[in-house]
């Protein structure tokens, strides 16, 4: 991509934000943030469509649309996330064998996270919703 101001001024902000929410207890409240808003907007989706009842299957269809693509980002970015890793030991081992070191015991990679923070933030909020939605119908059964 062409280096604009834009450009730049979104990967700065990118940049900024992951050492921001590198910290474990700044991430821990983004991911509380997303699970509360997940359940709001279940509360919220469901008493605007319940008032009309005419997009009921609609609305129900695109709602496991967005859960099923959300579970498809969360799981298949920690497999790829699983293999990055273990390449990375395995060339780290063949590297100190080839030199006729010892085996190593154990081998620091360092602060690595599996999965980014806004797929962590999109699954939590998924959770959120799924619950609030399942509240929901529990209140209506009653």
């Amino acid at each position: 991509m062409q280096r604009t101001r834009l450009n730049t001024l979104v990967s700065q902000a990118t940049v900024q934000f992951r050492q921001w929410v590198f910290n474990p207890w700044r991430r821990l409240a983004v991911l509380l943030i997303s699970l509360l808003g997940g359940n709001f907007f279940a509360t919220a989706i469901s008493a605007t469509a319940g008032q009309a009842a005419k997009l009921d299957v609609t609305i129900s269809a695109m709602l496991v649309i967005v859960v099923e693509i959300i579970s498809w980002l969360n799981y298949r970015s920690g497999r790829s996330a699983a293999r990055q890793r273990s390449a990375a030991i395995d060339s780290q081992a063949t590297d100190l064998f080839a030199e006729g070191a010892m085996p190593p015991t154990k081998i620091d990679l360092g602060p690595v996270r599996s999965r980014s923070t806004l797929i962590e933030a999109l699954n939590a909020f998924k959770l959120g919703m799924v619950y609030g939605l399942f509240v929901e119908a529990f209140k209506l059964g009653s």
